[in-house]
């Protein structure tokens, strides 16, 4: 597990608190740890994580020493300096989390566990093999594979140890906002563009005020972050390709394309673009029209950049697109009057044709000649290395996000291998949005939203004015401001006192408190978020033992938390769990720990 780790979605865990401390300062050992039993005979076992996760932590150590183990509890104030202490090493398992957000479940393993995955610490040529059968099987054929992967992945070599799975929940000011206009998607980061007030009137004067728990953005350059600092940010900022509904199924609505439509085989996807969308600048505090329109070359160069490895140092989200093998404009009609459907009858013309205000009668290659009332458009194609109908989840993530390709371009000057975040400043890089000596917004936001400004407290958006102008998707409100509120008790108190409308992520213990509020309404919905322990697979014992990576597996009884929760959290296996129903379950077993402890000191 020595690769980099996530910063995606990592809610963490557990007790001190300051600087990076050495290993040895840390466990009290030069080796990380009394691992096989010092004077008490027992095994030790180190924590790491956030004070945010502080509670589950505590379950997880009753939970350990109750079945034989020493516990040395190491919490973190914040991510960044737990963030500092996991890449010195200072851990034996950590309380991790991850969630699917793209709704398929090649995202909820491909860049975690893959031996070239973004975020792994796997290295195992047949969890590779499991991972790359699946995302070529249709959902009755996957279900199979799946399930061997997990038993792989949990069962036979305890890389994670799993939790569980939460709810998803948001409170909101009802007497402020439309509750009607308000999205609560299973997967995909919540869509601002929809909210409205409950007095339309507001919506040039007054700002949607909502929150997030961080404040340090890892990049607003869609392709080098995939972590809960900008997932909703660069959702609301980039359009994309396609969108996901609010259960997880894949359309056109509120994206750049009126419809996409799949050839025959599975291995060509084809998108007609829309043409009222132009991408946003900001100038002297505001949001203008820069009058270029996001089209088919921006999408090529978006999506291109997104598949290569080496486009942009520190690349968080390559694993995400690399199924696809070519991403291109095409140029002959006829070339989508020849080609079929994928099983059906009927041709990708008669797809893509669909609902549209003219019939399609040219193909352009200039965006600027683009005009769908003349039945002039823009149409491109992707084409995957092999049928991968899961493509479509993923170009509807915010890493599939549209950018333009001449400001990138002229921003992004610098020599990729060579690049020097003292001296070097890339497309998105937060510097340029923060107030101070070093602001100088470059951005180009084609989707419904621009981040004009940004301090230690709060990010100031303003509407595209040239977003969909008229139709139903373009933004109700014209001004948006995220509040940097990191504990949740402190966010649930503010949505309370009226200091913001909109709460995405109240507590399962904080339920009640929301529904027992005259002005609240809370809004819930399944999701796809898991919440297991991460084993430091680089240093220490458990790197090394499969059998003491299972002694901590077998000590964990989810029923616990699932109490503890009041019944607002469900069983997991992995972090498959909320997609798929392979039947698999962890069940706490003493006799299975006492043996693999029993071998593990044998070893």
């Amino acid at each position: 597990m020595g690769k980099k780790l996530l910063t995606i979605m990592l809610a963490l865990i557990v007790v001190l608190a300051g600087c990076v401390q050495t290993k040895s300062e840390v466990s009290g050992e030069k080796d990380g740890g009394d691992t096989k039993g010092g004077g008490n005979g027992k095994v030790t076992i180190e924590l790491l994580g956030t004070s945010a996760g502080e509670d589950d932590m505590n379950i997880v150590r009753d939970q350990l020493i109750k079945n034989g183990f020493d516990v040395k509890l190491n919490i973190q104030p914040d991510y960044g300096s737990f963030k500092a202490q996991r890449d010195a090493g200072n851990f034996d398992i950590a309380l991790s989390s991850w969630t699917t957000v793209t709704g398929n479940p090649d995202y909820a393993v491909r860049s975690l566990f893959k031996s070239d995955g973004d975020n792994s610490n796997i290295d195992d040529s047949e969890v590779d093999a499991l991972i790359d059968r699946a995302s070529t099987e249709t959902p009755e054929q996957f279900i199979e594979t799946y399930k061997q992967l997990e038993q792989r992945i949990v069962g036979e070599k305890a890389y994670i140890a799993p939790l569980y799975i939460s709810f998803k929940a948001q409170g909101v000011n009802k007497n402020v906002l439309n509750p009607d206009t308000v999205r609560l998607a299973k997967s995909r980061a919540i869509a601002w563009e929809t909210i409205d007030f409950n007095d339309a009137s507001k919506r040039d004067t007054d700002a949607l005020i909502t929150q997030q728990a961080i404040g340090s953005l890892t990049s607003l350059d869609p392709i080098k972050g995939n972590d809960g600092s900008i997932n909703t940010l660069n959702t609301n900022m980039y359009v994309r390709l396609v969108n996901l509904t609010d259960d997880d199924h894949v359309v056109s609505d509120g994206s750049l394309s009126y419809n996409y439509a799949i050839g025959e085989g599975n291995e060509d996807y084809y998108f007609v673009l829309r043409d009222d969308i132009n991408f946003a600048a900001v100038a002297d505090g505001k949001a203008v029209d820069t009058g270029e329109r996001v089209g088919a070359d921006d999408v090529v160069f978006s999506l291109n950049r997104a598949k290569d490895r080496d486009a942009v140092p520190d690349h968080r989200t390559y694993s995400l697109h690399e199924s696809m093998k070519d991403v291109e404009i095409v140029t002959d009609l006829a070339e989508l009057e020849d080609a079929k459907l994928s099983g059906g009858a009927g041709s990708v013309l008669e797809a893509l044709e669909q609902g549209l205000e003219a019939d399609i009668t040219e193909i352009v290659v200039d965006k600027t000649a683009a005009d769908s009332s003349a039945g002039k458009y823009q149409v491109v194609k992707v084409t995957t290395n092999e049928p991968f109908p899961q493509v479509l989840n993923y170009l509807a993530h915010q890493s599939a996000g549209i950018v333009s390709k001449k400001q990138v371009e002229s921003i992004n000057t610098y020599d990729v291998a060579a690049f020097d975040v003292n001296k070097d400043i890339p497309y998105g890089d937060q510097r340029t949005v923060t107030e101070g000596a070093s602001y100088d917004n470059h951005l180009y936001a084609s989707g419904p939203y621009i981040l004009v400004k940004k301090n230690d407290y709060q990010a100031d958006f303003v509407k595209n004015p040239a977003y969909r102008v008229g139709s139903e998707f373009e933004p109700k409100i014209s001004n948006v401001i995220v509040r940097f509120i990191e504990d949740a008790d402190s966010s649930l108190s503010a949505l309370r006192n009226g200091e913001i409308h909109l709460f995405n992520g109240v507590p399962e213990t904080k339920y009640e408190l929301v529904e027992n509020d005259d002005k609240l309404v809370l809004q819930k919905n399944d999701s796809n978020a898991v919440t297991y322990l991460l084993f430091n697979a680089a240093d220490r014992a458990v790197a090394k033992s499969e059998n003491l990576r299972k002694a901590v597996l077998y000590s964990l009884n989810q029923d616990e938390f699932l109490n503890y929760y009041q019944g607002n959290k469900k069983k997991a296996y992995s972090t498959v769990s909320p997609l798929v129903d392979t039947g698999n379950e962890l069940i706490a077993d003493p006799t299975k720990v006492e043996e693999s402890l029993a071998d593990y000191q044998a070893e």
